[in-house]
């Protein structure tokens, strides 16, 4: 394979698994291997919006105006120095879904998987400081320990759907260091912490 096909597949795996995607996946895997899978579409549609709204929408179209305000293409977000702020806009979006939820009494199985993204952005920002670690492995972690965890709660087997989380996980980590964003240490770090972070918190 050709160098420039290597790179240009790199960059639609990482778009593709882009972090804010995670907490919807999670969502819908809860919905398929819970008890939730009984609810009425109707309730599964308004929880499937406010996950859509707070955890990818209204962060995706902050951080754009935020980078339209100081001048920046969102590439340039790449440099450690400059992703404290959207970090921010990722957390306080996050709270705010989670207090949609909390007020509108929706099931802690479901709240869980915000918490679980909030304490993963909070520590990836806090690390980000002094060591790029990779929020794209993280959050891939996050689904690997939601899956864990949630089998063991809901007793279902996650052999085959760990499988393809690791393997899915192998190839986010290795777009990440193609497209030379990170480190082997940074990937791998990235994916422990989303892991044990959601098995923990779940």
């Amino acid at each position: 394979m050709k160098e420039k096909d290597l790179v240009r597949m790199s960059k639609i795996v990482s778009t593709v698994c882009s972090p804010f995607l995670i907490p919807v996946v999670g969502l819908l895997a809860l919905f398929t291997f819970s008890y939730l899978n009984i609810l009425q579409w109707q309730a599964k549609l308004y929880i499937f919006i406010i996950f859509l709204l707070f955890t990818i929408m209204l962060p995706i179209t902050l951080i754009r105006m935020y980078c339209r305000y100081k001048g920046w293409e969102i590439k340039d977000l790449k440099d450690k120095e400059k992703k404290l702020v959207p970090f921010i806009i990722c957390i306080l979006s996050y709270v705010a879904g989670y207090y949609c939820l909390m007020s509108n009494h929706i099931a802690y199985s479901i709240r869980c998987i915000i918490i679980a993204a909030i304490v993963i952005q909070i520590l990836c920002a806090i690390i980000n400081i002094w060591w790029h670690i990779s929020l794209h492995t993280a959050a891939i972690g996050g689904i690997l320990g939601a899956i864990i965890a949630f089998s063991w709660v809901f007793s279902f087997n996650p052999v085959w759907w760990m499988c393809i989380i690791i393997i899915l996980g192998g190839l986010v980590g290795t777009s990440r260091m193609v497209l030379k964003r990170h480190t082997l240490g940074q990937v791998v770090a990235g994916f422990l912490i989303g892991t044990i972070c959601t098995i923990i918190i779940i």
